[in-house]
């Protein structure tokens, strides 16, 4: 019968080869890398679309906006093919510039509206909404009852209610509200608007009052020279009805009234310093049923106002749409891999296989002392009986 004699080892007199990842483990890692780099944008829980590697954000509906730019397009389209050409022989030729020049400032700022984050806030994390929801519960009273869901803060001397977004998990700051279309809460929230497809809150405010201010300037400027146009044709003997048949952009009398309406009740709402939102709630006025306070966020002036609201800088998007999601997942997943492939190096560089070795140098009898370091089973010699 064989015996196998065994002997404790210090490990580190051994000289163990130091592991070296082979080059196709490597290019796993860069691959999985690859894969696990999602941008937020990809995974964001709004009801949002993103385009250009989430450079652009619109509504997810947002299809009435090719319909706002179709309109515009056409409607210039024909004031140049009918109108300029004879006013540009018999007035001047800075008629169709200036309608140019009006028309460019539209589509831009239009785009500007559409394709720029309103003020999204981003939700809170679960650490964060915990942490939330344990605050109520310890600002409750020890009887059971639904926990509060506002909070009060002073604003100029003026108290305001902050609601909880059930939602975001989180208490929405001042004139915070959540859109139910785009299911986000916007900071600074004006409405929601289809024609530009997208909300309408503090970061695209300012393009989207220079979009109806413009668009104002470039209706009534069209309607202008229509009218002209009709008139000096009506002038030459031929009568009004022919007159009409040459420009058929009449049209534009039923549609310049309700842009000038729009543009006026915006330009009221700069200079109070207020949202429409606020305004159709009456959350100042007494409209909603409390004590008319006051606007707290009006510098109680015309131009301050206009300046506060329109000049401001621009604040930064806090959704950070293009950045990376955390990848610790995935990053476990690697480091497995790669102790598993520093494993297999040891096993190919240092020695045998355990099939390649005797059985005996398979069975390590327990250590009857513990030392600090650990029991390496080196089989010495096979001795027979």
């Amino acid at each position: 019968m064989k015996h196998c004699e065994y002997q404790q080892i210090d490990p580190q007199a051994l000289s163990t080869p130091t592991p070296t990842l082979p080059p196709q483990h490597a290019v796993v890692q860069e691959e999985k890398k690859g894969e696990t780099a999602r941008r937020k944008w990809e995974d964001f829980p709004g009801k949002n679309r993103f385009y250009c590697d989430g450079r652009i954000i619109v509504a997810q509906q947002s299809g009435v906006l090719p319909l706002t730019l179709g309109l515009i397009l056409v409607t210039t389209v024909l004031f140049f093919v009918f109108d300029c050409p004879f006013l540009l022989k018999h007035l001047t030729v800075f008629i169709p510039a200036i309608g140019g020049v009006l028309f460019v400032f539209v589509v831009i700022s239009l785009l500007q509206t559409s394709f720029t984050d309103p003020g999204i806030l981003p939700r809170a994390t679960p650490d964060e909404a915990a942490d939330i929801e344990k605050q109520i519960d310890n600002s409750g009273s020890s009887t059971y009852r639904p926990p509060p869901r506002t909070k009060e803060v002073m604003i100029n001397q003026q108290v305001v209610k902050l609601k909880y977004c059930f939602t975001c998990k989180m208490f929405r700051p001042p004139r915070t509200s959540h859109c139910s279309l785009c299911d986000n809460c916007v900071e600074r929230f004006d409405h929601h608007c289809p024609w530009v497809g997208n909300c309408v809150g503090k970061r695209n405010y300012r393009f989207f009052y220079t979009f109806i201010v413009s668009l104002s300037f470039l209706t009534v400027f069209i309607f202008g020279c229509v009218a002209t146009h009709l008139a000096l044709r009506a002038q030459g003997g031929r009568g009004l009805m022919f007159a009409l048949q040459e420009s058929p952009l009449v049209i534009c009398f039923f549609s310049v009234w309700s842009i000038l309406g729009l543009s006026g009740f915006h330009t009221y709402l700069v200079a109070s310093n207020l949202t429409t939102n606020e305004d159709i709630k009456g959350s100042w006025s007494g409209k909603s049923g409390t004590e008319d306070t006051g606007n707290p966020y009006s510098y109680n002036n015309i131009i301050t106002n206009c300046c506060s609201v329109l000049c401001g800088p621009m604040p930064p998007s806090l959704i950070d749409r293009r950045g990376f999601m955390p990848v610790e997942e995935s990053s476990q997943t690697v480091a497995t891999e790669i102790e598993l492939a520093a494993k297999n190096e040891i096993n190919v560089v240092g020695g045998p296989t355990p099939s390649q070795l005797p059985p005996c140098a398979l069975q390590v009898p327990p250590s009857p002392i513990p030392l600090p370091f650990s029991l390496t089973a080196v089989a010495l010699s096979n001795r027979s009986d």
